[in-house]
């Protein structure tokens, strides 16, 4: 069975490839309703750990949890044993995603729309990643997936998985003066953008922008807060636990706002509140235009500083959970016109796109962008300076079904290489890395034969740089596999002595 998985922060959404059609796998929990998405909430059940609905349950009612664990993935010092605090428990990050997604594929097995997979069928899936995770997420991502039973074809950048559901619902749009699609997506935890050129069923990321501290989960602290505020509390007056089940109420209200509400109700420590809808979009504005600066640069700026598509742009497709809110379509549409859609199915558009991924009689294909940068700092002189080198650009050309490598080779000048990998966003006029920069990831390699042949018996960290005069040949090679994680190869050509790293997992 082949699928389409949106690993959400707040919902996880799956999508069926059936001959050319592409449902929402619908769920049913254990009161018998039926939903289109597992709740992205894990909690204790006396001394167990439960997924889903029924944790979402639990913490209605007070049970330890946490909701929004994937927005931990994006934390700069994630690493396969991170841990997280649940009650009076720690619970190992990776662990908890894998058994979240074993919960995952236990549903679709045997609890949802699609009949009853069979035990020795295979769960074949696209899933998603967003557009600027940087490769320790896409890495912990992967092996959770692969770890909870699923068989990954491939992680597709989730605004570039919304543009092949836009292209399969509003081909109509595209033509030959606009060939390219905008897409807006705002998930719980994060922002994305990626200006796609359309050709037939080929997809090429031209460029894309992301934020991943910005998300749904904002606008639900923003309420909350001014519901806190109407109660004339605050979030260290409530307490960690009530302060929780006022963003969980706050949620609710948010999702249940149409175009036309103008008040909300949401109970704080079991006191209504009334607020005023108006006011609660004039609290969000900023992080609204907070995602439309972000996707500024994909767009035209006028002389008066204004944005507008460009002519070429068949439609803004607005998508993502955190995107159902009727002030953001309002005020996207107010600064870009008529030509913004909003998928029927927002929450749903990503895992609908990574569906027709999956498939492989859709013929879709698709070229994506790395969108971070890879640089390594390395000491020079002795160790008494330090350089900045890039190596992989943010443009570099990617693809979801083969990887893609660059090589170089030089002379080595010292008796020990320290090499410091960065992940970043942008350089500045110097090369200097700027934005957000990653650590993530150091190799100390001997080019000197005779701290080859010692092995780990001395550690290089106590051995003194020194420059050489006739260091060996040297060929460093990195490269991007198709799930968008780099690697890098390091190679004495003299010696044949060799260093390989997966830079996602934080064992370099």
């Amino acid at each position: 069975m082949r699928l389409g998985v949106d690993f959400g922060t707040t919902r996880t959404t799956v999508a069926q490839v059936d001959r050319g059609n592409y449902p929402v796998v619908a769920f049913e929990d254990e009161n018998g309703d039926v939903q289109d998405f597992i709740p992205s909430v894990v909690a204790l059940d006396g001394d167990t750990l439960v997924f889903g609905a029924r944790a979402h349950e639990l913490a209605l009612q007070g049970a330890p949890h946490l909701r929004s664990f994937k927005r931990l993935l994006s934390d700069p010092d994630v690493t396969p044993a991170t841990t997280v605090r649940l009650g009076n428990r720690d619970v190992t990050l990776l662990i908890l995603v894998t058994r979240f997604l074993e919960h995952v594929a236990s549903c679709v097995r045997a609890n949802s729309s699609v009949s009853e997979v069979p035990a020795d069928e295979p769960l074949q899936a696209v899933v998603g990643i967003p557009a600027h995770a940087y490769s320790a997420q896409r890495f912990l991502t992967l092996e959770a997936f692969r770890a909870a039973g699923f068989e990954v074809l491939a992680m597709v950048n989730e605004p570039s998985a919304a543009g092949f559901e836009y292209t399969h619902r509003h081909g109509a749009t595209l033509n030959t003066r606009r060939r390219r699609v905008l897409v807006y997506d705002l998930g719980g935890g994060t922002f994305d953008a990626s200006l796609v050129a359309v050709e037939g069923r080929s997809h090429e990321v031209l460029d894309s922008r992301g934020n991943n501290l910005l998300g749904g989960d904002d606008f639900d602290q923003v309420l909350a807060g001014l519901a806190a505020a109407a109660a004339h509390s605050s979030p260290a007056e409530l307490g960690e636990t009530a302060w929780q089940e006022l963003v969980d109420a706050a949620r609710a209200a948010k999702e249940s706002l149409n175009p036309h509400s103008r008040w909300l109700t949401v109970e704080v420590g079991h006191q209504p509140v009334s607020l005023d809808v108006a006011e609660f979009y004039r609290a969000v504005d900023p992080l609204i235009a907070a995602t439309i600066d972000t996707m500024a640069p994909l767009t035209q700026r006028l002389e008066d500083g204004s944005q507008e598509l460009a002519a070429d742009v068949a439609g803004l497709y607005v998508v993502g959970g955190g995107s159902d809110l009727p002030a953001i379509a309002r005020q996207l549409r107010q600064t870009f016109g008529r030509r913004v859609h909003r998928s029927p199915h927002p929450g749903a558009s990503t895992a609908i796109g990574l569906a027709i991924a999956s498939d492989p009689d859709a013929g879709y294909t698709l070229r994506d962008q790395l969108s971070r940068g890879v640089g390594v700092f390395r000491e020079r002189e002795s160790g008494a300076q330090v350089s900045f080198d890039t190596l992989l650009s943010p443009q570099l050309r990617v693809s979801t079904s083969q990887s893609v490598s660059v090589s170089r080779t030089y002379r080595a000048a010292h008796n020990i290489g320290w090499f410091r990998f960065v992940e970043y966003t942008t350089t500045d006029d110097e090369g200097v890395p700027r934005g957000d920069v990653m650590p993530f990831g150091q190799i100390a390699f001997p080019f000197d034969s005779l701290l080859q042949g010692l092995g780990d018996s001395v550690p290089l960290d106590e051995v003194e740089v020194r420059r050489t005069e006739d260091g060996p040949m040297v060929r460093e090679e990195y490269t991007v596999d198709e799930h968008g994680i780099v690697g890098v190869s390091i190679t004495d050509l003299g010696t044949g002595y060799s260093v390989h790293r997966n830079l996602g997992d934080h064992q370099a």
